[in-house]
């Protein structure tokens, strides 16, 4: 199974982010925008076997992050210098750093990537020849109540994106309680 873990914006926001298409010139294939998404950490080919594992894992980051707001600002490329192989729009918010950095604690064997992580949308990759596109501003912003774990299928027309679980973010109040994207709710064992 080739699985990563992702945040997807609502629908307004990927509609939004997939208008800034138009400025693609050459070799750019755009990301659909049903499939635009933050990616907090990509593990390849996992075994079936794993599959518990790998839940557990994104149960356990989920724990340790509340609720959060994203922000979409601009857009800059992967490499920022030469010849550019992905375009994207930068994003912030105070949980992705933790959610990626809690995933590949607890999964240091399928999360191994030395870069530093960077909270992004990958609008487009570069196929071939092709110009760089202008900077673009957004003003976007988004509430992240959780992330998805997924399936990513290879096909001769691109990627199909299949969520296999969906982790609700969570975090300890003091007293046991735990606040959650529904609001605070008493642990159960707390007492």
């Amino acid at each position: 199974m080739r699985l990563f873990f992702g945040v997807f914006p609502p629908r307004q926001v990927q509609e939004a982010l997939a208008a800034a298409r138009s400025s693609l010139r050459g070799n750019w294939k755009p990301v659909r925008p049903e499939q635009l998404h933050v990616t907090l950490g990509f593990l390849g080919e996992v075994p079936r076997q794993r599959l518990d594992e790998v839940l557990a894992a994104g149960e356990t980051a989920a724990r340790g992050v509340a609720p959060f707001t994203a922000l979409v600002r601009g857009t800059g490329f992967f490499p920022n210098e030469g010849r550019p192989r992905v375009w994207f729009a930068r994003t912030d918010g105070d949980g992705f750093a933790p959610l990626a950095l809690g995933l590949r604690a607890q999964l240091p064997d399928l999360l191994a990537d030395e870069r530093a992580f960077k909270a992004h949308i990958t609008l487009a990759r570069r196929k071939g020849p092709a110009p760089r596109p202008g900077p673009l501003v957004f003003d976007l912003e988004f509430s992240v109540s959780g992330f998805a774990l997924v399936q990513s299928t290879l096909t001769p027309r691109g990627p199909k994106y299949q969520p296999i679980h969906t982790f609700s973010l969570k975090e300890r109040e003091p007293g046991g309680a735990k606040r959650t994207a529904k609001g605070l709710t008493k642990h159960p064992q707390a007492d």
